[in-house]
């Protein structure tokens, strides 16, 4: 079985998203699409699923052409999209969210349980223990993504194409997902990956395909490459990784004594915890989703008050939540009125007391410049904007007026390569120049890389080790 693209080209108004690409995709393989944001990686996606109409080229499955731009037909020929956001409804429960997924677009009577038997019949196959009537908003992130792919077995998908399955999981349900993956592929299924983290990559692909700029740079075999390689691909260029520096701690920035902070339910999510961080250095906070770093971070920005306790920081205050489009951004706003969320305090945008729309427009420029903002303008709305041109904007809105304290929840999630060490780069400078950095962060390795210390939430309390 082989899903063929052929010569397919996009655009969206001036920018160039595909453009002649074509590509194989076997069954019994893991075949990874990488390449940087904006590459044009899931709008390749998505004209594969049919979300999206090629400008040109076609979509084949075993000869068969797929119509173009029909994301029913793509289904019913067995292509199933799991997105990297996903598609459910947290107060349905599974069975019901697994049986919306089947519905055939017919007036009859429903029901929940014959909709919803091959989804679960896969779910026994695969080995997964899942209880059909819980509701979906009691799901961990990564039983979520386990329900996504289901629904997409439950239309027999023959092709499954994941949109950066891993870029919302810890490192333990990225080893579950890699292990659903062989087995899809061991199925004899099409396993398409989209992918930018070079480590997953080398370690689960068969097969890799390079997008740069919108056209395809690159097809190999995984055994016949390295991460070097790829990464040579991706960028058009040698890949350094930032040289280490050493720190210079200074006076303390932030104090936090015996603070109890409350979740959103009322319950205890931090309780009675101590913490300083000083000037000029990067303390890593790290631990699985859900024991209180959410909490923690959103006190640290001023943005959730405290139970209880003491906590003493500075007025200039940078932040980069962890869910970028539910609280980073605007969607349907410009990257301008974004960046003026906290920019419009700047005194040199409003001269007169007012703020002048030209000083404005320069500064954003200059900030789209600086963290290369793949857009056509500061005019561009945020809606437009790949996921990691997305995160760039907010990381430029955090860094933007030299805070004296940065607090940065998982920074460079769904960042490529290049964009990432460029994050990174920043974060460093900002702490050089004597900013005290709070890095909460799922990511082991960029803990290690940019942490001049080291702690770990769990259940709320604090510790020096991950347990």
């Amino acid at each position: 079985m082989a899903l063929t693209v052929d010569s397919v080209s996009k655009r969206f108004g001036p920018i160039v998203a595909l453009s002649g690409v074509s590509a194989e995709f076997l069954s019994g393989e893991i075949h990874a699409v990488l390449g940087e944001n904006g590459a044009g990686k899931s709008t390749l996606m998505e004209v594969m699923a049919g979300f999206v109409t090629p400008d040109t080229g076609t979509i084949s499955l075993d000869g068969q052409a797929v119509l173009p731009g029909r994301a029913f037909d793509a289904r019913k020929r067995g292509i199933g999209m799991i997105h990297q956001h996903f598609t459910l409804v947290p107060a349905l429960t599974v069975r019901e969210n697994l049986a919306l997924a089947q519905l055939p677009g017919l007036a009859r009577i429903i029901r929940p349980e014959e909709l919803a038997r091959t989804s679960l019949a896969a779910a026994e196959r695969l080995g997964w223990s899942i209880n059909p009537e819980i509701p979906v908003r009691q799901l961990s992130v990564g039983e979520r993504q386990r329900l996504e792919i289901l629904k997409a077995l439950g239309g027999e998908a023959k092709v499954l194409i994941f949109d950066e399955p891993t870029a919302v999981l810890i490192p333990e349900e990225v080893e579950r997902l890699f292990h659903t993956l062989r087995q899809l592929r061991d199925e004899g299924r099409v396993v398409v990956l989209i992918a930018h983290k070079l480590s997953e990559v080398t370690a689960i692909a068969d097969r890799v395909t390079v997008l740069r700029r919108g056209s395809k740079v690159a097809e190999s075999a995984m055994r016949e490459t390295d991460a070097a390689q790829l990464a040579r691909w991706m960028t058009g260029e040698d890949f350094h990784p930032i040289p280490a520096s050493s720190p210079s701690p200074g006076t303390k920035v932030v104090g936090l004594r015996n603070v109890v902070i409350k979740g959103d339910r009322g319950e205890e999510a931090v309780r009675g915890i101590d913490l300083e961080i000083r000037r000029g250095e990067i303390l890593a906070i790290g631990g699985v989703d859900g024991n209180g770093q959410h909490e923690l971070a959103e006190a640290l920005a001023g943005v959730r008050p405290i139970a209880s306790g003491l906590i003493a920081k500075g007025k200039s205050v940078g932040y980069v939540p962890g869910d970028r489009q539910g609280d980073g951004l605007a969607a349907g706003m410009s990257i301008r009125d974004n960046l003026l969320v906290t920019g419009h305090r700047k005194s040199s945008l409003a001269p007169w007391g007012w703020l002048s729309k030209s000083s404005v427009s320069v500064w954003a420029r200059e900030l789209i410049a600086k963290y290369d903002v793949r857009a056509e303008g500061a005019s561009t709305k945020v809606a437009g904007l790949s996921g990691g041109n997305q995160q760039k904007v907010v990381i430029a809105r955090a860094l933007a007026d030299q805070p004296a304290l940065l607090v940065a929840v998982n920074p460079t999630r769904g960042l490529d390569l290049k964009a990432t060490a460029f994050v990174h780069a920043q974060i460093v400078a900002a702490r050089d120049a004597g900013a005290a950095i709070a890095l909460i962060s799922t990511d082991r390795d960029e803990l290690a890389a940019l942490g001049d210390r080291t702690i770990y939430v769990s259940r709320g309390l604090l510790s020096e080790r991950l347990i």
